[in-house]
């Protein structure tokens, strides 16, 4: 299932118990056109509270028969509308949603002209200029293999922080800044944690070279603020 959604109005990806998230929307509706047997999402990973996709990837088992183009249109019957399914398609038995992932693309925009209240739920809001050729200089080197413990949460003390960057671009337009990664997986706050060292460097208050250090220290006190979620969306998932 390829869908799409407006994480304005949720509490993230992942079901949590008593808030509103895109995985209990969607494993509610779906229990429902599978006669009442429960039914599991598996999602190519998950996004945190006010985050949008245009193109986030899952899997699930059903028992009731029903063609996709059906099943598609009964989704998009029910599903609230903040969530919009694209596509679904069959695969193998063995296909995973998560663990057979190739590359995920994600996006994150930053306002830095006058306060567009249209935009403030799918742009960080930050309104004051920033030296892109400075961050240009800096995004190069988020490029390639690292170990981005700096660059995630401290919360996460088991899994292998090393993650390969393909390519990272930073554009202008109208003063919307576009900064666009590609990464074969990305953790935890990875992109945020990264975004809002860009911004310290655009505000010139460290200097464009600072990110290897940052490697270097593995600890996510030494870097900067996390920017905010709603300026971040998942643009693809490729298999």
């Amino acid at each position: 299932m390829d869908f799409s959604y407006d994480g304005s109005n949720f509490n993230g990806y992942q079901k949590q118990p008593g808030k509103r998230t895109i995985q209990e929307e969607i494993e509610k509706v779906l229990t429902s056109i599978n006669g009442g047997s429960k039914v599991i999402i598996c999602s190519s990973g998950r996004t945190d509270a006010k985050v949008n996709a245009i193109h986030q990837k899952a899997h699930f088992d059903l028992i009731k028969k029903v063609t996709l183009y059906k099943l598609k249109k009964a989704l998009n019957s029910y599903l609230p509308d903040d969530i919009h399914v694209n596509d679904i398609i069959k695969v193998d038995g063995d296909f995973h949603a998560r663990y057979m992932v190739k590359y995920k693309i994600y996006e994150y925009k930053i306002n830095t002209t006058e306060y567009n209240p249209l935009q403030r739920n799918h742009v960080f809001q930050y309104c004051k200029p920033l030296n892109i050729s400075k961050m240009k200089k800096a995004l190069r080197y988020f490029k390639g293999t690292h170990d981005f413990t700096t660059f995630t949460s401290a919360e996460n003390k088991k899994e292998n922080k090393v993650r390969k960057i393909y390519s990272a671009t930073l554009t202008q337009k109208n003063g919307i800044i576009t900064i666009t990664f590609m990464a074969n997986g990305f953790l935890k706050y990875q992109v945020r944690n990264m975004v809002g060292t860009l911004i310290k460097i655009g505000e010139e208050k460290v200097p464009f070279n600072i990110i290897p250090t940052l490697f270097d220290k593995k600890d996510r006190k030494s870097a900067f603020l996390c920017a905010p979620g709603q300026g971040l969306t998942l643009v693809d998932v490729i298999y």
